[in-house]
């Protein structure tokens, strides 16, 4: 760059004036430098400039990774009217231009973003003639002088341009030009328009530089010291080299590999502890024959410990708003989800420090845990590890073997950090609530200090027998309940729920990410097959109806498949479109249909809302009345919990019959059978008396509930509905299988505030806190009597 040669009227400059979005550096007046434009959009807004009077503004987006479209508040308010001189087409479509840079501008509106237009002003900058001025202005040519002497990277031309500036002002500006400063540092500069104050703020950036380069200096002779003692010691290994030859010992495998171990623990920051163990290990290593059993096995332990990543990670910066765009692309819905994850990103970048609790991510299979992991690996930039511990028995897979056994290897976590060669990547340990206990020991005890953030730093393999720092991997876990996770290696965890998908999702999440991966998984060209939105439809509700897209996406690759077949058979033409009526020949008849929707149209059935590891699903009880003893008779799988409390709405129903107008006869002379379809399933779980109760209240009263209604709650002896857990899987599990209209404990009134709208649109939720409420609800009725 050199000052520009060419200064049109200023007076003359327009104020409306199209402008150049830059996500480098800013561009100060007075200045005469090439410009590469290769956006098309840019290119007709150059061509359209130069049409007119090839005036055009230059300024900076505030983000440097800024993508259209572009607003006023992701720009920043200043910027750099210039010139056009030249323009140079490429055959690429793109263009080189010249320009010269006039003046200051203030951008007041934009008018236009495409192309992007702006109304602009020019601030008018005047230069006191004060003794400070001139004061400055020296000590900054001084300043200049001998930063230029010191630096190659100085060119004479830049030296007598500065020294020929007679204006303050444009001094500061070339200076500040050619100075290496941050964009944020040289745009606040820029927007500096007290040349004074302007000059006060370039001297302290060239007081810092000097001292940049001090220190410079200073590691450079530091440096040249080590070069003369690493080439007298170079001179050295090659004398001994012939030595060595002379000996016939210079083509020893045993003696490099020594001088390699020796020279990879030379390098390698390690702490004082571990170095001792590698200089006693590479003691013992050069005296061994290997021929010795035991070679094999120190040269395996030195080659683990040298191969760990013993140095700080470069750590790349990321912003909340790169994540969030990560965490949209790769997943549909889940806004809880990924508000839940950006605040505890947004919590560790404010920290500046990777300690901190743990990820844990619940939900049913199929929902997205696996790839949510690999979503935050990328937005972090980091290495990602994952690894199961389902069915895991022996905590040595988390620890490690003692070297004492034969074959003995390090635990999964240091295996991580061996392969992936980052001291802080995201691991991400799957099925945790999976894990076994055998004589071999208890793995979820061994994760407790793995997962501790307190002393995960000092962490001890059996294999190394050293301490290494995991305090700055990313632990996320994932687990379909908490139920089997043992209490204390829950407490140390960030527990974020997902919850299954309704229709409407499924649909989205199809169209967006599972339809072009199974095209691509099977060979099929985008546009060969099209699939209409009630396909999609018909597919979720009659084949796929589990709280997770694992099915969903299997059901779409058996279609692909058998068309892939059909294509080259050239039984079928493309575009071919696969309507609703076609699933039956791709996918056999439909698993659910329309009437397979569990109702209540009899007097002794309803509809209960249940939670389990698969996510939430509806139940339907059933109960007749028969001759017998009276009493009780339950079938169908079900738990201690879950008999307990058929017998307890037994007991209240019972109780109440004679303020309803029951015939108490009822309960002595038949025995009520109770039972819950699909009975091979077991079933269990503190959420169904009031369904119960109901069911039961139902078949003796001879009512029918009201229609596209379920339940959910806990029934006490004394007639009171207590809070149930997993209302938000319950109700997504409601909305799936068309109920209209929900039952639930006042207590969990609080939790329809976790429940997305949209999943709560065209649901009525009733609170109650007794049975009498329920029964009027389902049944429309009241006490007989009090």
């Amino acid at each position: 760059m050199s000052e520009s040669p060419i200064v049109p009227a200023e007076d003359l400059l327009p104020h409306h004036i199209p402008l150049l979005c830059r996500t480098g550096r800013p561009i100060f007046p007075g200045i005469f430098t090439p410009l590469l434009i290769e956006d098309p959009e840019e290119v007709k807004l150059v061509n359209q400039a130069m049409e007119r009077n090839s005036v055009l503004g230059i300024i900076l987006t505030k983000d440097p990774d800024q993508e259209d479209p572009i607003t006023q508040d992701d720009l920043y308010s200043m910027g750099t009217v210039a010139k056009i001189i030249k323009k140079i087409n490429l055959p690429d479509g793109g263009m080189n231009i010249f320009i010269s840079t006039i003046r200051r501008f203030t951008l007041e509106k934009l008018l236009s973003e495409h192309p992007l237009i702006g109304r602009v002003s020019y601030p008018v900058i005047d230069t006191p003639e004060s003794r400070e001025i001139k004061a400055l202005t020296r000590s900054l040519l001084s300043s200049i002088k001998k930063l230029t002497k010191s630096n190659p990277l100085f060119t004479e031309e830049m030296r007598i341009s500065m020294v020929n500036i007679d204006d303050p002002g444009k001094m500061s500006d070339l200076i500040t030009s050619i100075l290496d400063l941050d964009r944020e540092d040289q745009q606040d500069i820029l927007e500096t328009c007290d040349v004074q104050k302007r000059m006060e703020k370039i001297f302290i950036f060239i007081k810092k530089e000097e001292e940049l380069l001090r220190i410079q200096k200073k590691l450079q002779s530091q440096l040249n010291k080590k070069i003369e003692k690493n080439q007298r010691e170079y001179f050295l290994r090659e004398e001994l080299k012939v030595i060595q030859q002379e000996l016939g010992i210079g083509n020893d495998p045993k003696n490099e590999e020594f001088l390699r171990f020796k020279k990879l623990a030379e390098e390698l920051p390690l702490n004082d502890e571990t170095r001792e163990k590698v200089t006693q290990e590479l003691d013992k290593f050069s005296f061994m024959e290997p021929s010795s059993s035991e070679f094999n096995v120190t040269r395996t332990y030195l080659e683990t410990i040298l191969s760990l990543p013993w140095q700080e990670s470069n750590q790349k910066e990321f912003t909340l708003r790169q994540a969030e765009r990560v965490l949209q692309k790769g997943h549909y819905g889940l806004n809880d989800v990924k508000d839940r994850i950006i605040e505890y990103l947004a919590v560790r970048k404010k920290k500046e420090d990777n300690k901190g609790s743990i990820i844990c991510l619940i939900g049913p299979p199929g929902v997205g845990k696996t790839s949510i992991g690999k979503s935050i690996a990328e937005s972090l930039h980091k290495e990602f590890f994952r690894f199961s511990v389902g069915g895991m028995r022996d905590e040595a897979e988390i620890k490690g073997h003692r070297r004492t056994y034969v074959g003995a290897m390090p635990g999964k976590i240091i295996q991580g950090l061996k392969i992936t060669k980052s001291k802080d990547p995201v691991f991400m340990i799957d099925e945790i609530d999976k894990m076994g206990v055998s004589m071999q020991g208890d793995p979820s005890a061994a994760l407790l200090e793995v997962l501790d953030p307190e002393q995960n730093n000092t962490f001890r393999d059996h294999y190394l027998d050293i301490p290494f720092d995991l305090s700055q991997i990313l632990f996320v876990v994932t687990a379909n309940t908490l139920d089997t996770i043992p209490r204390p290696l829950l407490d140390r965890m960030e527990i974020i729920r997902l919850s299954g998908y309704i229709t409407e999702d499924k649909i989205q999440i199809a169209k967006r990410y599972l339809v072009p991966k199974s095209f691509e998984a099977n060979g099929i060209k985008k546009g060969e097959i099209l699939y209409p939105v009630k396909t999609l439809r018909t597919i979720a509700d009659q084949y796929a109806r589990d709280a997770g897209m694992r099915s969903y996406e299997k059901f779409l690759n058996r279609i692909h498949r058998k068309i892939a077949r059909e294509i080259l058979d050239e039984k079928i033409e493309t575009p071919f479109t696969i309507t609703p009526e076609l699933l039956t020949n791709y996918l056999g008849k439909p698993y659910f249909e329309e009437d397979d929707k569990k109702k209540a149209a009899i007097p002794g059935t309803c509809i209960g809302l249940a939670w389990t590891s698969m996510g939430g699903d509806t139940l339907l009880i059933e109960a007749v009345d028969i001759p017998g003893k009276g009493g009780l008779k339950l079938t169908g799988q079900m738990g201690d919990v879950m008999k307990e409390s058929a017998n307890i709405a037994y007991s209240y129903v019972h109780h109440i019959a004679e303020e309803y107008g029951l015939d108490l006869k009822s309960f002595e002379e038949n025995t009520i059978h109770l039972h819950i379809p699909e009975g091979a399933t077991p079933k269990d779980g503190p959420s169904a008396g009031a369904a119960m109760a109901t069911t039961i209240f139902g078949l003796l009263a001879r009512k029918v509930i009201k229609k596209n209604l379920a339940m959910t709650g806990e029934l006490s002896l004394g007639g009171r509905v207590m809070a149930i857990g997993g209302l938000k899987e319950k109700t997504i599990a409601a909305k799936r299988h068309g109920i209209k209209h929900i039952i639930i404990p006042k207590q969990n009134e609080r939790d329809l505030d976790d429940i997305p709208e949209r999943v709560k649109k065209g649901l009525s939720f009733y609170p109650v806190e007794t049975l009498e409420e329920v029964l009027a609800i389902s049944f429309g009725i009241e006490k007989k009597r009090k």
